[in-house]
């Protein structure tokens, strides 16, 4: 990964914006059984559907806000090349990559959706360690 990699800038953008343990806490600690279940089904599940076969290719990065999730494509080109288009967001320009095989383009899909679910996973555990250290310091005995 280079230092312009797009997923350091949104995950950057991500963590600036949930810096604040109160806002963090809050919103780390669902309320009703209902926003328990909603939150899993965005966190653990793709919004799009994996399309394995034909000549087209797609996974969406997790994360709780459409407006900075990640998405890659594979799209065929000319003369059986391959290309890969990453977006983030629904309205972005896309990130094109290749020419490259079939195989290289889905395996780079692949690649891309665990890093960002690892970064992702990353970010979620340090930011529920900084809220249960702030209930800690603010007293709270539920942590």
């Amino acid at each position: 990964m280079t230092s312009s990699d797009p997923t350091d800038h949104a995950l950057a953008a991500i963590a600036s914006i949930r810096d604040n343990a109160d806002i963090e806490a809050a919103a780390l600690q669902p309320q009703s059984e209902a926003e328990r279940q909603a939150i899993a089904v965005i966190e653990d599940k793709p919004l799009a559907p994996e399309q394995p076969d034909g000549d087209s290719y797609s996974k969406v990065g997790p994360g709780p806000m459409t407006s900075i999730r990640f998405k890659w494509s594979v799209r065929r080109g000319d003369n059986d090349d391959y290309f890969v288009d990453e977006t983030i967001g629904e309205n972005s320009a896309a990130i094109t990559s290749g020419p490259m095989s079939r195989e290289d383009a889905v395996r780079m899909v692949d690649d891309r959706e665990a890093d960002a679910r690892r970064r992702f996973d990353d970010l979620r555990n340090e930011m529920a360690g900084r809220s249960a250290i702030a209930n800690v310091l603010r007293g709270d005995d539920e942590a």
